[in-house]
């Protein structure tokens, strides 16, 4: 049986003839940057996310961008972030000329660990921590860091909070949602995330008036009004199509996410009536609403062997990541060095994607389970 990672065909199939009604709209418009369905969107989006402004951007990386520059965040700056993510958060804090300093994981949930980074900061000396300007807490796989004690700590010293968001739309933390605990939250709609785009898009979440119009200006070049420049931005606009895509996608993303949870409670069980749970380790569901954007296990030993097998056996995975960032050639000149973020380590080499997607069947995730098994007890 073929299971593919992903399956955005079957998706496509539930919401065609709306997206074609919303996109034929945009074509007749005539109207394709910004403008009505970027604005439409915005408002949606905000309370979605339980915040009182949202911003369109061009991408999950432009809104990390962005963030930082309407923070004021640049050189001679430090940023706290985790070394386990997608390039684009670690990225985004080195292109405005800051500098990332690296907080481990926790073990369960993947995330920056509150512990470690009280660890990091009781470590820090006085001029270290007047260097620090920010820090952003990831919430990856769709469950959101341990955000209370980090607040804390960002309040003790005057940080921004920049949540990266981009696979978290809609995850809660304590009954409060992504996006809306710090002073930015940003989201990314990457065809594949849990709302996703039919290109490139992603959104800033705001909830200071000041900060949301900041962010609009630095969105248009600086320009305000148009051609009149008083700070220096980018080109980090929204186009309206993937807008007018993305606000249809979102009235099905509640309906979406509970088949998620319910394919990952499913999961849970396959892999407990298999007996595979002692050397299998689904992820661990702590807050409140995990949105499932992957299902990512832990496997103690072979999990490249295991992935290769699967793929043979027509079975789409996906390693999230494979390499931390202060291993990336790259940031070498931070000088990272093997050991030293040793729970993010663990996590490039043993953790595995799973398909987990809101149309997959019960049959293929049995699919699934049965190949894992057959390869650890061969």
């Amino acid at each position: 049986m073929h299971v593919p990672l992903l399956d955005l065909k079957a998706q496509y199939r539930t919401i065609k003839d709306r997206v074609l009604e919303v996109t034929q709209q945009v074509f007749e418009s005539q109207y394709f940057i910004l403008g009505p369905q970027v604005e439409a969107l915005e408002k949606k989006i905000a309370s979605y996310c339980q915040t009182e402004h949202a911003v369109g951007v061009s991408s999950g990386t432009d809104a990390l961008v962005l963030s930082l520059m309407a923070a004021g965040i640049g050189p001679g700056d430090r940023v706290i972030s985790t070394p386990y993510t997608f390039f684009a958060t670690t990225g985004a804090i080195t292109r405005v000329g800051a500098t990332p300093v690296f907080v481990d994981i926790d073990p369960d949930t993947y995330n920056l660990s509150a512990d470690k980074l009280s660890d990091a900061v009781a470590t820090m000396s006085e001029d270290e921590l007047n260097t620090v300007k920010a820090i952003i807490p990831v919430h990856l796989y769709g469950q959101c860091a341990d955000m209370a004690p980090i607040l804390d700590v960002a309040a003790i010293h005057g940080w921004v909070v920049i949540e990266d968001a981009a696979q978290a739309i809609g995850a809660e933390y304590k009954g409060r949602r992504a996006g809306s605990m710090g002073d930015y939250g940003c989201f990314s709609f990457f065809p594949s995330k849990n709302l996703g785009a039919f290109g490139d898009g992603g959104i800033v979440t705001a909830g200071d008036p000041h900060v949301n119009e900041r962010l609009k200006i630095l969105r248009v070049h600086g320009a305000k009004p148009k051609y009149v420049h008083k700070v220096v931005g980018g080109n980090f606009r929204l186009d309206a199509l993937q807008a007018a895509i993305v606000a249809v996608k979102l009235d099905y993303l509640d309906d979406w996410t509970a088949a998620r949870q319910h394919n990952a409670a499913r999961y849970r069980e396959m892999f407990t009536s298999a007996g595979l749970t002692d050397r299998v380790h689904p992820p661990l569901e702590k807050e409140n609403r995990h949105i499932y954007n992957q299902f990512v296990i832990r496997v103690d030993d072979g999990r490249d062997d295991l992935r290769t097998y699967l793929g043979e056996q027509g079975i789409g995975t996906e390693v999230y990541y494979p390499v931390p960032m202060h291993l990336q050639e790259c940031f070498a000149g931070l000088g990272g060095q093997a050991g030293d973020y040793p729970v993010s380590e663990q996590a490039a080499n043993q953790t595995l994607a799973l398909p987990i997607y809101p149309e997959l069947t019960e049959s293929q995730q049995a699919c699934v389970v049965e190949k894992i098994d057959a390869f650890l007890n061969r």
